[in-house]
């Protein structure tokens, strides 16, 4: 599983990655309250960015229903604190539209503990909701649509909140964390209620830390969910994310044929996820996987390989599959909408354990792999490591085992969209 070189996301306007967690204490008051609309006279500004470029730490700006064609900067220790509001309870309302010429719908770029609530974001180049170089943030009630690579996007920072959001038709990532700094006492990030659908993949996580991501929805991409090691970003591997009490289904989404909507990228992690997978551990150490439901995943449900992908002259103490744990999730939906293979783990690493699991679709492919606790090296399987290997993109269609869905109101399975 992808076993070509992956890449970064293509070159964009994006800050350096600096070093998160630089002192900024919370402002001090008085603060102030900022209105936007886009009537003249009815409001303090018209503009988003003007309300933000007059916002001091701690302050707030509040924007009203209207469309705004804007790519909101904040950015900096002075803007640290600041909370910027549109509709939590309506976001589709308070619309920013990047018409697909415009970077970002909002960046983040240095400022600590950063509040954005309450929008949409459509048709923007690179990203909807981008954080980067902070340490805390709050991303909540905002939708993601066709912006680009990701959809809510935090990297290089340390802790933060992503909840009650939904993002889709993304080229690579609905939902992104990545590059967390090793910490001695780690910030944790918490992803909650978000939804990554119609999408390359649902949650991607190159090299993120201390994450918890729960009670979310991942379905209808190539991938659900991918905790990854990849040289394009620094801090390899990912470790000690929790992914508990989530649903990751139908992730069947062949992008690669049909007209999917958005631009497809033919390098990445995104290009390369193994079509029909509910979650992948493509390297890693100290992950729990648990409590989840996994069903109607063509492919796998959830599968596990070294960090295949990492230079191991770069990272030789990075690539191996470590104290990772899968237990009492539930495969198949009762035996209602099953998966092709539940587990597929090629044997690599140490100290990984899988189970106890429901198990309703065993792996025809990969040998089982030990129940937990478990201690000491696994079996690894050469041959094992290479039929998986093969289900690297589209190729992985070809291995699917299919079978009937279960019908779920409100939701329809997207393998080709037309």
């Amino acid at each position: 599983m992808l076993g070509a070189a992956a890449t970064q996301a293509p070159a964009q306007t994006y800050p350096k990655p600096g070093q998160p967690g630089k002192a900024q204490n919370a402002p001090k008051g008085p603060h102030h309250t900022y209105t936007v609309c886009k009537r003249k006279g009815a409001c303090d500004f018209r503009t988003i960015q003007k309300a933000v470029n007059k916002a001091k730490a701690g302050d707030t700006i509040r924007v009203k229903h209207g469309t705004y064609k804007e790519a909101v900067m904040i950015t900096g220790a002075k803007k640290r604190f600041i909370k910027l509001i549109g509709d939590p309870k309506h976001p589709a309302k308070v619309l920013l539209n990047g018409s697909n010429k415009k970077p970002n719908g909002v960046l983040v770029s240095g400022a600590n503990q950063v509040t954005v609530r309450g929008f949409k974001a459509r048709d923007y180049k690179a990203n909807g909701f981008f954080v980067v170089n902070a340490t805390g943030y709050t991303l909540q009630n905002l939708i993601a649509q066709h912006t680009g690579v990701y959809g809510l996007y935090a990297f290089n920072t340390k802790g933060g909140l992503m909840a009650d959001s939904e993002a889709y038709y993304l080229n690579d990532g609905a939902f992104y964390i990545g590059q967390t700094p090793p910490q001695a006492k780690p910030l944790r990030s918490i992803v909650r209620n978000v939804k990554g659908h119609a999408s390359a993949i649902g949650f991607s996580a190159t090299n993120m830390r201390y994450v918890t991501i729960t009670n979310s929805k991942f379905w209808d991409n190539a991938l659900g969910v991918v905790p990854n090691a990849l040289d394009s970003e620094k801090y390899p591997p990912p470790e000690d994310n929790v992914i508990t009490n989530n649903d990751i289904f139908w992730n069947n989404f062949d992008f690669h044929a049909g007209h999917p909507p958005f631009t497809v990228r033919t390098s990445g992690t995104g290009a390369l996820a193994p079509v029909g997978t509910g979650l992948l551990l493509l390297g890693g150490r100290g992950n729990l996987v648990q409590g989840n439901r996994f069903y109607g995943n063509y492919l796998t449900a959830v599968a596990a390989i070294d960090g295949i992908l990492l230079d191991p002259n770069k990272h030789p103490d990075a690539i191996a599959l470590q104290r990772n744990t899968v237990r009492d999730n539930q495969f198949g939906l009762g035996g209602a909408d099953l998966n092709g293979r539940d587990i597929s783990y090629d044997g690599s690493g140490n100290d990984n354990c899988f189970g106890p699991n429901t198990i309703m679709s065993p792996s025809p492919d990969t040998a089982p792999p030990p129940s937990c606790p478990f201690a000491g090296p696994n079996a690894y399987s050469a041959a094992d490591r290479n039929t998986m290997v093969s289900w690297t993109g589209e190729q992985a269609v070809g291995h699917w085992i299919k079978h009937p869905h279960a019908a779920k109101k409100g939701y329809k399975p997207l393998e080709v969209f037309k």
